[in-house]
């Protein structure tokens, strides 16, 4: 058939009407699901809404926690402190992929002679996996500046920084080492094979496909990163939560902790969205070892 007929005939092609009906029923199902849901989600809405607004304190809640000239003069504030946590988790982030990556190369190397390394990352890994992060972050957060290292500022924000890093670097390095390990060993063979060298391999070969598999838990671990950041309040650092306790001090009135958290889900649920859209994407796509 010439290619002209070929481009005319699927040009004229129409569903049959035995196709037609299956998509009409399927687009009915659907807006009959749609519908289902939203209603059952209203009626649930509206039994909790009314359960709060009939019970005996909820004027004094009401008051206390929702007060909305209280938020518009307080939102000010603790915006300003969010900012601080954004560049907070900003930060870190970076330090903590590079430090929690060259932990788990470090884990990964194999040899009598890299004995060390494996078992200093070990280690590490250990004791700050073990050690609660509020713990962690009053120990540096009052023990590190009065060490008075030499070159190291004194000021809480880098130490509570610094607690974070290597609390949540123990955790991603994990994270990295599962990944690394889950790419099958003739994958490195192939690239010794090539000419490669063991750090060559591990660069062009092992650690991009290690990358794609663990890129989900890792955006997880960011968006824990984003609000763990609120931790470093306990030092005195004037960042969201401190903020919104400032301004609750002047009148005991707890409106801003909800501007505070108003404003951290805000920041969180875009962040969580996109990994659980990309997890479906790389599942869809089949990659396999994907933790």
């Amino acid at each position: 058939m010439p290619a002209q007929d070929t481009g005319a005939a699927q040009t004229d092609w129409q569903p049959s009407e035995v196709q037609r009906e299956r998509d009409a029923w399927r687009r009915r199902q659907t807006r009959r699901s749609a519908a289902i849901a939203a209603t059952s989600t209203i009626v649930l809405l509206g039994v909790v809404a009314a359960f709060v607004v009939t019970s005996p304190g909820w004027e004094r809640v009401k008051e206390t926690y929702f007060d909305w000239d209280k938020a518009v003069d307080s939102f000010p504030a603790v915006l300003e402190g969010l900012w601080l946590n954004i560049r907070v988790m900003v930060v870190c982030a970076i330090v903590i992929v590079i430090l929690s990556l060259t932990i788990a190369v470090m884990r990964t190397v194999r040899g009598p002679v890299a004995f060390p390394l494996r078992l200093l990352g070990t280690v590490y890994v250990d004791v700050f996996r073990g050690l609660p992060l509020l713990l962690v972050l009053f120990l540096l957060g009052f023990g590190g500046p009065a060490l008075d290292l030499t070159g190291l500022p004194t000021s809480a924000l880098f130490w509570g920084c610094a607690a974070l890093v290597l609390s949540y670097s123990a955790y991603v390095a994990e994270v990295f080492r599962a990944g690394i390990e889950s790419v099958h060993p003739s994958q490195r063979l192939a690239g010794r094979s090539l000419g490669l060298s063991y750090a060559q391999t591990l660069r062009h070969v092992v650690l991009p496909q290690a990358w794609r598999r663990v890129l989900p838990p890792l955006m997880n671990d960011l968006v824990s990163l984003q609000k763990d950041s609120g931790l470093i309040a306990v030092l005195g650092v004037i960042d969201a939560i401190r903020a919104a306790q400032i301004e609750t001090a002047r009148d005991f009135n707890y409106t801003p902790y909800v501007v505070a958290g108003f404003l951290f889900i805000c920041l969180t649920i875009p962040m969580a969205r996109l990994t659980d859209r990309y997890a479906r994407k790389q599942g869809f796509h089949g990659a396999g070892g994907m933790l």
